[in-house]
């Protein structure tokens, strides 16, 4: 038999707000593989969701992050610490961008908006990148991973600032691997195609997307929780070990398609 990929590691999921969340998959794959797993919510109206999900998988840490409190941060970190004396792999799925921002014109962005977007989809990241390290070092090295879109470098009606928010994502995947890389830290991203997720909920026209993808993407499907989470469990593994600074594009093949 074998063995689980994740069996003996410990992780951190960042970024589940309810069972279609594309974080939720990937917890759920890490644990069927073994992992020890922390898990965040986003404030009280997210906590019931979360802990209900938590209530299949074995004895997870459940804790509050804001990413953009660095109170919060540092208290995640701690407990994972505390727990488990170190972190083999985080999964970040935070993102967010004011629902205005999105359906109007791209000039008309708000500058609190754009500061907002960046701030929790990009830069959280590093926030998490920085606390992160010295934990997977103490487990000789770990893995990140980070989730994006093919708005980063394509223009997609509605999409505007988070576009822009996951370009900078995906820059800043690169610079931490580079970074970290000497530390046997490695660095990717998923860019999954579009998925029925809460925070697909806010981009008007959604379903057109999807059907676009049904009909043009090479396997003629839109992709599920399950495609992404089986991506990312090969990254966050030991098959993925010589993999890093990478944007794996898990979207039925659609963004290699022209016309």
């Amino acid at each position: 038999m074998n063995t689980p990929a994740l069996s003996g590691k410990v992780g951190l999921v960042v970024g589940v707000a309810n069972k279609r969340s594309l974080s939720w998959a990937i917890a759920q794959a890490a644990a069927h593989e073994g992992a020890s797993l922390t898990l965040t919510y986003q404030g009280e109206r997210l906590e019931e969701n979360v802990r209900e999900l938590c209530a299949s998988l074995a004895d997870p840490l459940i804790l509050p992050c804001d990413v953009t409190s660095e109170e919060q941060l540092d208290l995640v970190f701690t407990e994972i610490d505390r727990k488990h004396g170190g972190l083999d792999f985080l999964v970040h799925g935070a993102a967010f961008a004011e629902r205005d921002d999105l359906s109007r014109p791209f000039t008309e962005t708000s500058r609190d908006g754009f500061r907002k977007a960046l701030d929790v989809s990009a830069y959280s990241l590093i926030a998490l990148a920085r606390r992160a390290a010295p934990l997977m070092e103490k487990r000789g090295g770990g893995s990140m991973l980070t989730l994006t879109y093919l708005g980063s470098n394509r223009v997609f009606p509605n999409y505007n600032v988070m576009g822009v928010a996951k370009a900078a994502l995906e820059a800043s995947v690169r610079y931490l691997a580079a970074e970290l890389g000497p530390r046997n830290i490695r660095v990717n991203a998923i860019s999954a195609g579009p998925v029925k997720t809460l925070a697909a909920s806010g981009i008007a026209g959604f379903s057109s997307i999807l059907q676009t993808y049904r009909d043009r993407s090479p396997l003629r499907r839109t992709v599920e929780g399950s495609d992404v989470a089986d991506a990312a469990i090969f990254l966050l593994g030991p098959a993925g070990r010589a993999v890093t600074a990478e944007v794996l594009m898990v979207d039925g093949g659609f963004h290699a398609v022209g016309v």
